[in-house]
């Protein structure tokens, strides 16, 4: 027998001897246990089961319980969160909701724009000469902004308009309230939509009556025109404005090439330097034919063999050494560098300094001339009105109430409630198959 059986063995007299021991423990507690009465027992099982959570209990399953029929609940469910709710809409809409009138305009920005060439007119060249979409944004941004809504209630009160008590209580608008929500509520009635490939503007005003509609339709155009008349004036007096400054530097630029050739001609008293070197040279070709003359005449008289100290001879030699002597003057006056620290002017430098001088005051012509032709297109352009708003089909009183929709709005909230309670119901559904 190994260690392993003696301890077995051991461990079974021991759990042997605990059971004799509780033995009588056990025959006592049971002498003393009150039988159940019959008539209780049926109500203790009942209250057990009721209390017993049998989906927690590992290894049991509660009863299966009688399936009950989906339809009836299904239909009552989709009358009280479908049906019920599109009967309250259809009420509103049918019973309630305010006929409102809809008065609409068309209208488009246009620009009317002369050539100028290939000029600059400045920072507002480009907003003239191309096409105006982006004038019809500004439009459609300024009739829903929160100034049109204070130039409205300034000259028409919108708010009376509004709160009208041919309104609903719905869509009747409440004052007194901020600036801020009449603006809310103005966008929601004024609207202005644009083409994008035409650039028309349709303008729909939404009133309760149509005199009110017509009036803030024909306001909303006024104001419009405006403002467009407003962006041509500026666009133009800038226009002008920019000629204006740039004829303006052309002239003193102009009168300041003037003025530094008056100071030149001061200064070295020489009124033309292009013909006084002319007349220089004139009179250096005049004395190269004087000394070949006299050159040629000494020749002759050397060639008859008459004596050096003739008087012919003496007189032809110094008449040739004052004609070098001319030339040699006349030609340091032209070229030389040393000639203006001796008094005379030096013709190479002086050139040099008047050709341009001549070469600015013929830059400075033509800038101004070109400057007067702008300024002058520039006027005259600006005498027309470059970007104008063009009213093709003017707003009229409406005869018939376009809004609400009360069909395709009943339509619109059956289908909304009935997403939401499908969509609610799919949640739940799955919810339930989770705890399961």
């Amino acid at each position: 027998m190994n260690v392993d059986e003696v301890k077995q063995g051991e461990r079974l007299r021991g759990i042997i001897e605990a059971a004799r021991n509780a033995l009588p423990e056990v025959r006592r507690n049971a002498e003393t246990i009150e039988p159940i009465p019959d008539r209780k027992l049926p109500a203790l099982l009942r209250q057990a089961r009721e209390k017993l959570d049998w989906t927690r209990v590992p290894g049991l399953r509660p009863r299966p319980r009688k399936e009950e029929n989906l339809l009836p609940v299904l239909i009552r469910r989709f009358s009280l969160f479908v049906l019920l709710p599109t009967a309250i809409v259809a009420v509103y809409l049918f019973v309630f909701a305010s006929d409102q009138y809809i008065a609409e305009a068309q209208f488009a920005v246009r620009g009317n724009v002369e050539p100028m060439g290939d000029v600059n007119l400045g920072e507002f060249t480009s907003l003239i000469q191309k096409h105006n979409s982006q004038d019809s944004f500004i439009v459609r941004d300024f009739i829903h902004s929160q100034s049109m809504v204070e130039l409205a209630e300034k000259e028409l009160a919108v708010t009376k308009m509004f709160s009208r008590s041919e309104a609903d209580f719905w869509a009747r608008y409440n004052p007194p309230q901020p600036i801020e929500e009449l603006t809310r509520y103005w966008r929601r009635h004024v609207e202005a939509q644009i083409d994008a490939i035409s650039g028309v503007i349709t303008l729909t005003a939404r009133a309760f009556t149509p005199e009110d509609a017509l009036a803030i339709a024909k306001q909303v155009v006024a104001k419009s025109e405006a403002l467009i008349n407003t962006i041509s004036r500026r666009a133009q007096a800038d226009m002008v404005e920019h000629a204006l400054k740039d004829a303006t530097e052309a002239q003193e630029r102009l009168k300041k090439a003037h003025l530094a050739i008056q100071h030149y001609r001061n200064r070295w008293g020489i009124i033309d330097p292009i013909k006084s070197a002319e007349a220089t040279l004139i009179t250096m070709t005049s004395l190269r034919k004087d000394k070949f003359k006299a050159e040629n005449d000494l020749q002759v008289l050397r060639g008859s063999n008459l004596n050096e100290n003739s008087r012919g001879i003496q007189v032809l030699v110094a008449n040739i050494a004052a004609i070098d002597h001319q030339m040699k003057q006349l030609q340091d006056q032209l070229t030389s560098e040393t000639a203006g620290a001796t008094g005379a002017p030096n013709m190479t430098q002086a050139l040099l300094e008047y050709e341009g001088l001549l070469i600015e005051r013929t830059i400075a012509e033509k800038l101004n001339e070109s400057a007067n032709t702008i300024l002058d297109r520039a006027r005259v352009s600006a005498s027309k009105q470059q970007i104008y708003l063009a009213t093709f089909v003017p707003p009229v009183i409406p005869t018939d109430s376009l809004y609400p929709r009360r069909g395709y709005g009943l339509i619109i909230a059956f289908f909304c409630f009935l997403v939401v309670w499908s969509s609610v119901s799919l949640v739940l559904a799955g919810i339930k198959d989770q705890r399961l």
